[in-house]
């Protein structure tokens, strides 16, 4: 259930990835960074195969900064993305890699700019980019919302509502998200998105008694006045109260 995807703004460009490393129904893992920092203005996301995606985009990595060392000067976006490509083309008919990739970049003369990789060595310069299952909801949103002189701010805000909309979709959705920008101060991690935690059971002592109003999914109001308690002696408003509720308040009230 992998998802990646970008985007470019005024004057930044975004990649956003799930932190997931799963096999089949196994999650190993939820801290797995899919992007790589390529060099101070380049930053790299991939999707696929996990074993080819850490491989190759550490490859990608190391050449960048080998180009760099020797020749003086580093790769613009669009040469990186170009090597890129070719690398994957030269391995298609002999040992493929299974990447998918969205390659971001911020250079003096040209801006930020976005490229979209594909296995099969498709390259294409774009504003908007998505892999994985995420993408049939991220480019929608995206198709609605995005506009080209979108702030940090408001990128950050239509990110948002694609997460919102891969979690509340995707059967099984990634919780934890990576977001990370590159402009013209460097390529850096903006921020990381976490699936907000369970509420907490509602207990109180045996002594209390609670009175309680609840809605059920038919707008019906119901009332309780309930002392009961679970295993350890307290009151738990989840076991006395129905699984079909969608909606309750609780009003304490001293013994």
């Amino acid at each position: 259930m992998e998802c990646v995807f970008g985007m470019v703004g005024k004057g930044f460009a975004l990649v956003v990835a799930d932190s997931s490393a799963v096999h089949s129904i196994l999650v190993h893992k939820s801290n797995e960074d899919k992007i790589m920092i390529l060099d101070s203005h380049k930053l790299m996301g991939a999707s696929g195969e996990p074993g080819d995606r850490a491989q190759f985009t550490e490859y990608i990595q190391k050449n960048v900064a080998l180009y760099q060392f020797r020749n003086g000067i580093p790769l613009t976006t669009a040469a990186a993305a170009n090597f890129t490509r070719g690398e994957l083309a030269t391995a298609l008919r002999k040992s493929p890699y299974s990447v998918n990739i969205i390659l971001a970049g911020y250079d003096k003369e040209t801006g930020p700019s976005l490229y979209y990789i594909d296995y099969i060595a498709t390259l294409h310069k774009v504003d908007k980019a998505a892999f994985g299952y995420g993408s049939y909801f991220s480019l929608s949103m995206m198709d609605r919302h995005y506009r080209p002189d979108m702030s940090l701010d408001e990128a950050i805000d239509l990110v948002d509502k694609c997460i919102m909309e891969i979690r509340s979709r995707l059967v099984i959705a990634p919780p934890n998200f990576v977001i990370k920008i590159v402009d013209q101060d460097g390529a850096r991690e903006s921020s990381k998105k976490s699936s907000p935690s369970p509420s907490p059971t509602v207990t109180i002592p045996l002594t209390a008694t609670a009175t309680a109003t609840a809605t059920n999914s038919s707008g019906e109001v119901r009332q309780w006045c309930e002392n009961d308690v679970d295993d350890d002696g307290e009151f738990d408003a989840d076991l006395a109260f129905p699984n079909h509720i969608l909606s309750r308040s609780l009003v304490f009230l001293k013994s």
